[in-house]
């Protein structure tokens, strides 16, 4: 047998940040990557071309960690990927230095996502400040994790 020493340095079930759907398949509302970015689709349009041309889909999306506006136009028998995009929701702890310090379901600490700029991160300043106590959703997609949106915790 060989000597070599395999050394795996990530272990995953070998899911990937994202996987191939036909344009044709994608919907409003729905999710695609362009220009490397995840985004969600606010507007789309499919135009028929010349005699022995393809359709093409003319796609509009918002930067889900931006917010920027981006824009693509593809064949609609191509394949664009689509991000694995996970939601989960947090207990808010405690805000600290312009990051959120957040409960996990399994009691562990979660301390590396930036407080939400604009009105929202005032909101939700505004609540933590009360006293109030919030649970702070989070949108994870292609490595990236931000702050989406909170509400108050249900009572016990």
């Amino acid at each position: 047998m060989s000597d070599e020493e395999h050394t795996f340095e990530t272990a995953d079930a070998g899911s990937s940040a994202t996987y191939p759907l036909q344009c044709s398949a994608l919907r409003k509302n729905g999710f695609v990557v362009i220009k490397g970015r995840p985004c969600k689709i606010v507007d789309m349009s499919t135009s028929k071309t010349g005699k022995h041309g393809h359709a093409k889909v003319h796609l509009v999306a918002i930067d889900i960690f931006t917010g920027k506006k981006l824009e693509d136009l593809s064949p609609s028998t191509h394949n664009m990927e689509v991000p694995v995009v996970k939601r989960t929701e947090f207990q808010l702890l405690d805000i600290d230095d312009g990051f959120l310090s957040l409960m996990t379901n399994d009691g562990e600490t979660k301390d590396d996502i930036k407080m939400p700029e604009g009105e929202l991160g005032d909101q939700l300043q505004d609540a933590f400040d009360e006293g109030r106590d919030v649970n702070v959703t989070i949108i994870a997609a292609m490595g990236e994790e931000a702050a989406i949106s909170f509400k108050d915790a249900p009572a016990n």
